[in-house]
């Protein structure tokens, strides 16, 4: 008898922002964030520094929800999830809590990407996506064990997606993504003419 398992597993959270309870005017958020990148100078002198495309905030303003009240309530819906996610990943908090410690803006051009990171110091990550036109970048994810394949072969093009190396999600407009933070991935090249609008998080534990 021939038995194979899947001994480890990388969960990734999908979800509509408004699953659980209404979140912020999506218009709304749109504005914000445009007017942030706008009035926010030492971003945009960080962007430009360090060779970004379009802009963030993560550099200069990461604090959102202390500073604008509609981003305060984002974080209020943005809780809900990660509580779930947290459920699924059956994590033992020992009493404490998984807080959000650092909020930020995206804003990438047609013709913009973010190259492969992590997000250290951190246990949940994810984004909610404002603005996602029509051959927008995809987030592209890294199987973590990449590093450790060695001479090991490639996979077929139509492999079972936990055997591939690398997993694309396009996002929609409205969705949340979430995934623990040590998990490597980028943003493929914006292809549209239009604004990728998007709004990434950290949250620790404390």
């Amino acid at each position: 008898m021939i038995k194979i398992d899947s001994l480890f597993v990388t969960r990734l959270y999908r979800s509509s922002l408004s699953e659980f309870t209404e979140g912020p005017d999506a218009v709304e958020l749109e504005n914000s964030c445009l007017s942030i990148a706008d009035d926010d100078q030492a971003g945009q002198a960080w962007c430009e520094e360090n060779d970004y495309p379009g802009y963030t905030s993560y550099a200069s303003l990461d604090d959102l929800a202390w500073r604008f009240p509609i981003f305060k309530d984002l974080v209020s819906v943005l809780d809900k999830h990660v509580a779930a996610f947290v459920k699924d990943l059956q994590f033992d908090l020992d009493d404490k809590k998984l807080k959000m410690d650092s909020m930020w803006i995206n804003i990438l051009p047609e013709g913009g990407s973010h190259t492969s990171h992590i997000h250290t110091h951190s246990v949940i990550s994810g984004t909610t996506y404002i603005t996602i036109p029509n051959g927008a970048g995809a987030i592209k994810f890294e199987d973590p064990r990449s590093a450790m394949l060695m001479a090991a072969p490639e996979r077929k093009i139509d492999a079972r997606n936990e055997l591939r190396k690398f997993i694309s999600i396009a996002p929609k407009a409205g969705e949340i993504l979430l995934w623990e933070s040590w998990l490597r991935h980028e943003v493929s090249l914006n292809k549209a003419e239009e604004e990728r609008i998007s709004v990434s998080f950290n949250y620790g534990w404390e």
